[in-house]
């Protein structure tokens, strides 16, 4: 994959992610002093939506973002085949890398704030702990996926899908496994969001004052 970025600077590999954070950086700004007033106006809650909502659409970009990076594999694996000596650009990563950073900006800070709204106050650090507990079982369960993937995608004829090889691999079929789960996933999120009852928050009853609790 070309790195370059003009005739003399080669961005980093491991740098390639900050089109994610970059793209936090921008919409969070945009979210709250854009869209936030305009849904409040609308549903007449204080942040517009309810944390779970937000924690929802994070769900949804995340299936996008599996679902993108799957096409755009599969053309860059058929590209390479084609033309072994040619090189994509990096910037084929970059759809589904700012797919996944509005991802973290809706679900990650949503599970972050509803930990925090939603404890006793006495006991955020337990929430705030809950979710890092949350990030390391989710570590764990990709661990899981990747190793099945290893042991069952493979065949006596063809390596599995995330052999060394990217080319000779299928890792398009793996971001597409990524995006299936999302999708059998979120009935289950909402289920469970449906049935939830917030502690008494406010929201807006006008734009002025607030009145009821949230609710899913």
């Amino acid at each position: 994959m070309d790195r370059h970025l003009g005739a003399n600077f080669e961005v980093p590999a491991g740098s390639i992610s900050v089109i994610s954070f970059l793209t936090i950086g921008l919409w969070l700004p945009i979210y709250d002093r854009i869209l936030v007033p305009s849904l409040r106006k609308i549903t007449k809650r204080e942040g517009g939506v309810t944390v779970l909502q937000r924690c929802g659409i994070g769900i949804i970009f995340s299936v996008l973002s599996m679902t993108v990076a799957g096409l755009i594999e599969k053309e860059r694996r058929n590209f390479a085949n084609l033309h072994p000596a040619a090189h994509v650009s990096f910037l084929w990563l970059a759809p589904q890398l700012i797919l996944m950073g509005l991802c973290e900006a809706f679900n990650m800070i949503g599970l972050l704030e509803f930990f925090n709204r939603e404890f006793p106050d006495h006991m955020r650090s337990i929430g705030n702990a809950l979710v890092s507990c949350s990030f390391a079982g989710s570590s764990y369960l990709s661990s899981l996926v990747v190793n099945v993937v290893h042991h069952v995608s493979g065949t006596e004829k063809h390596p599995d899908w995330l052999t060394n090889d990217i080319n000779a691999g299928r890792l398009d079929y793996f971001y597409f496994l990524l995006a299936g789960i999302g999708v059998l996933n979120f009935p289950y999120f909402l289920y469970c969001a449906q049935r939830y009852h917030y502690k008494a928050t406010n929201v807006y009853v006008d734009e002025e004052k607030p009145y009821d609790s949230d609710h899913v």
